[in-house]
């Protein structure tokens, strides 16, 4: 089988193009919080959530119900992470990740479903869209989780798939298999929702370091990079 240089050049772009942003559920010291909580990502890029510490999730809500999942009050389905015990994983040197692709700019509102976490501001937004709906904000959906009565979550974890990083600063490469099923798409709370427009607005501050993102990126683009290789030893 014959490939042109242009072929195998073509496919070392798609694995080096691929980006994979690192989020940190919780910290070292605990926090209820995840870092950053406000991420931009364009379609097709990867979101990591590293459990830092005790038994978080990462569930998908609509705007208007955020501690609730999104299957409960609209025709899409969503992404659940399951509960992620951190101690578990932590006497192998690894923390448990959850790796969903952004499939759309539709805002994507995230919660954890632990307690009342998501009551005390453990939620958050990837792609959030303020020039569209000025009032559908980070800050807005926390105002509302604040006043849930309730938090809960699937039964089990879908949307993504699951797996373990080492836990050293700026590490990141994911080693654990696959849960659940579809790709974690973002696909909409409400029509409200519109396109992405705005530009970003910032994050919460965190001694957590993200610096995994690098690390991870090339670490999920190692099969696209094997794969050119194969083709270019045929």
């Amino acid at each position: 089988m014959q490939f042109t240089t242009a072929s195998l050049f073509a496919l070392l772009g798609l694995a080096s193009a691929q980006k994979v942003h690192v989020v940190s559920v919780s910290s070292a010291n605990k926090t209820l919080a995840f870092y950053p909580d406000n991420l931009k990502a364009d379609v097709g890029d990867m979101v990591q959530f590293q459990f830092r510490s005790g038994n978080h999730s990462v569930v998908q809500s609509t705007f208007d119900k955020p501690c609730a999942p999104m299957n409960e009050n609209s025709n899409m389905t969503g992404m659940f992470s399951g509960y992620m015990n951190v101690a578990a994983s932590a006497s192998a040197g690894s923390i448990p990740t959850y790796t969903i692709m952004v499939a759309n700019k539709t805002p994507m509102w995230l919660y954890c479903s632990q307690g009342k976490h998501c009551q005390s501001g453990m939620v958050m937004v990837i792609n959030e869209n303020t020039g569209a709906n000025a009032t559908r904000s980070l800050s807005n959906f926390k105002d509302i989780a604040s006043k849930e009565t309730s938090n809960t979550a699937p039964s089990s974890a879908f949307g993504g798939s699951s797996g373990n990083s080492t836990s050293g600063p700026g590490s990141g490469s994911s080693t654990g298999g696959s849960s659940g099923s579809g790709s974690g798409s973002g696909t909409g709370s409400t029509g409200s929702d519109a396109t992405q427009s705005g530009s970003p607005s910032g994050a919460s501050g965190s001694a957590v370091p993200t610096a995994g993102a690098v690390a991870v990126g090339a670490s999920s683009s190692m099969g696209l990079l094997g794969l050119a290789a194969a083709f270019f030893m045929l």
